[in-house]
């Protein structure tokens, strides 16, 4: 069984969907309850968004130029976000149940869109039916060693703080999984397996970092992989996470948020909404200059291996951060420079559904609103304009895609990027100017005679012995 990453991965553009608000197709089930579809997001309010209304939206997808799909949870679960679930091996109802992921499989496949499942291994819910029987049957349940009780009786309701059983952040509706347990093991891993048989492309794993069982995450790279070769299996992991993904044996790839880290820090600086960015954990309350950005780019390249480098998810923001467009301010010419280093990292780059739209909001649960389809003066034109190009651009030139990054030229202001692969692949350079006054810098003259003129994106032009940009602007040439 092979241990590299799935070849695919380092090709793919990611669309990332809050299933409950994306899209209402009317097909699922509907209680009388929900929030109306154009309030502002709530904790616990359900907006009724579908898998069926995923389906609807493929064309949108598409022509965004995304060619995969990672879902938040799908599976039963008393919450919006699902994060608690309580059936995994069922779609949740209010989602259109198994019939609707069944119908979005299938559409994904006939338009060659690879779908990647969120899978929340860590913890269950209150209602999860082992501790549901702990919590009727106490110390006499069959299932009381699936969890790490600390007293009898065990109560779950009404304390801001779990205190009978090990939760995840001690809150109470998230009991911890004993993984330990050798049942509590093998249902985790049958549910893996039962899932990758059904079809999907791959796991994004939550708080995998959290399970500690010797040996845990290697069974199951192996059990899914058995089934499907090219599953991709990516950790979400804030921090340094080499020693999970380098070795093979583990997860493919990480959620990169040191690259958003370092990426914010480089194009806003001091622009920076810290009051927005404070809940989420980012780590950008010093600005770096164009050398610093690029020592940064530097330490991540060390850090991974090419492998595991193409294999990660790369992104500037999800359902766990403040939307991109409010932490710049809703500034344009950030966004783009924003979105242009992303797609011009080795990895593969991710679309948090409605960023493409610059749609706007603060921590969860404003990180989580729904797509506002009905109301096109929303949109931001120029943000999906510029993101479908970028995509286009990906797809057409495998240099925006090779594990080769170098650092041509920098100076406090203006950073130099030249990704390319071999010969054959081509050459492309990526050039910013981060900076408020227009920069000029040379360039070696074989790099300068490679680009040729060739502008593929943004403006700028060669000047003398190199190129010319406007402030605050970016460019591709190839």
């Amino acid at each position: 069984m092979s241990s590299a990453p799935p070849s695919w991965v380092a090709d793919a553009v990611f669309y990332q969907i809050f299933p409950d608000r994306f899209a209402r197709s009317g097909r699922a089930e509907q209680p009388p309850g929900l929030e109306d579809w154009d309030t502002a997001p709530t904790t616990h309010g359900y907006k009724g968004g579908d898998l069926y209304g995923v389906a609807d939206r493929l064309d949108w997808i598409e022509e965004l130029g995304a060619s995969a799909l990672y879902l938040n949870p799908i599976f039963q679960s008393a919450c919006n976000h699902r994060y608690h679930p309580y059936d995994y091996h069922r779609v949740d109802p209010l989602l259109g149940g198994d019939a609707a992921f069944d119908q979005l499989l299938a559409a994904c496949r006939k338009r060659g869109l690879r779908l990647v499942l969120d899978g929340v291994f860590n913890h269950a819910s209150r209602g999860f039916f082992p501790f549901h029987d702990v919590l009727e049957n106490g110390s006499a349940s069959p299932w009381r060693d699936w969890f790490t009780i600390e007293r009898w009786p065990v109560r779950a309701y009404g304390r801001r703080r779990a205190r009978d059983y090990t939760a995840w952040q001690g809150l109470p509706a998230l009991p911890k999984l004993n993984t330990d347990h050798p049942e509590v093991r093998e249902f985790i891993m049958g549910v893996g397996e039962h899932w990758t048989r059904k079809g999907i492309d791959g796991w994004r794993l939550d708080v995998p970092t959290e399970i500690t069982t010797p040996g845990f995450w290697e069974e199951f790279r192996q059990r899914v992989r058995a089934i499907n070769p090219e599953c991709w299996i990516v950790g979400e992991i804030w921090h340094d996470a080499s020693e999970w993904v380098n070795r093979g044996d583990r997860f493919d790839g990480t959620m990169n948020y040191l690259l958003t880290e370092a990426i914010l820090r480089f194009v806003l600086g001091d622009r920076i909404r810290h009051e927005v960015v404070a809940q989420c954990g980012y780590r950008v309350d010093k600005a770096l200059d164009a050398a610093g950005f690029g020592a940064a780019l530097r330490r991540l390249s060390r850090r991974y291996t090419p492998a595991a480098l193409r294999a990660n998810l790369n992104l500037l923001g999800s359902h766990d951060t403040p939307r991109m467009f409010t932490v710049a301010n809703e500034d344009q010419e950030s966004t783009t420079l924003l979105y242009l280093l992303l797609f011009a990292f080795p990895g593969a780059p991710c679309i948090y559904y409605g960023d493409e739209i610059g749609l706007r909001g603060g921590h969860d649960p404003d990180c989580r609103a729904t797509f506002p389809w009905h109301d096109p003066q929303r949109w931001n034109r120029r943000v999906l304009a510029e993101l479908r190009s970028l995509t286009r651009l990906r797809k057409k030139l495998k240099a925006l895609r090779s594990a080769c990054v170098s650092i041509l030229r920098s100076n406090t202001e203006m950073v130099h990027l030249a990704l390319h692969g071999c010969d054959s692949e081509g050459f492309a350079l990526v050039a910013v100017n981060a900076g408020q006054d227009r920069a000029h810098v040379s360039l070696a003259g074989d790099t300068r005679d490679r680009i040729a003129g060739d502008l593929k994106f943004g403006a700028g032009r060669i000047a003398g012995e190199g190129l010319e940009l406007s402030p605050r602007s970016g460019s591709i040439w190839v």
